[in-house]
């Protein structure tokens, strides 16, 4: 059977490895992967959510998630295998490249990117 069929939860160490040396930003509690993405406020945090919900849906993979008017929680794991599995790491990388996208600095110059400075426009705290 194929790691689509039958996903094979890590060890803490091994969780705990994977998320130092690929997701800094994310942490290891009470048996889930999580981020706490910051906002600006309820319209950012919307995005975020429809954003994260689309990621998923595509995957067919669901985390928990956690809202309120400035950031927004997001949980994962396996629960047919019972802990984090390839699936979720996965999951949380793309969350992480599309979310927290940076346009202005990661376009040459092709976008300027939200104009965080400004609370009219302001989006993702980083």
């Amino acid at each position: 059977m194929s790691e689509h069929q039958h996903p094979i939860a890590f060890s803490d160490a091994e969780i705990a490895q994977r998320l130092t040396d690929e997701l800094p930003n994310w942490t290891y509690e009470n048996g889930w992967i999580r981020r706490k993405i910051k906002t600006s406020g309820w319209k950012a945090t919307l995005m975020v959510v429809t954003t994260v919900g689309h990621l998923a849906e595509k995957a067919w993979h669901h985390p928990d998630m956690s809202i309120s008017y400035a950031f927004v929680i997001v949980k994962l794991v396996t629960h047919s295998a019972k802990g984090v599995t390839e699936r979720d790491f996965a999951l949380a990388k793309k969350i992480e490249e599309v979310v927290l996208w940076d346009a202005a600095a990661e376009s040459n110059g092709v976008f300027e990117g939200t104009p965080n400075d400004d609370q009219r426009f302001s989006y993702i705290k980083k």
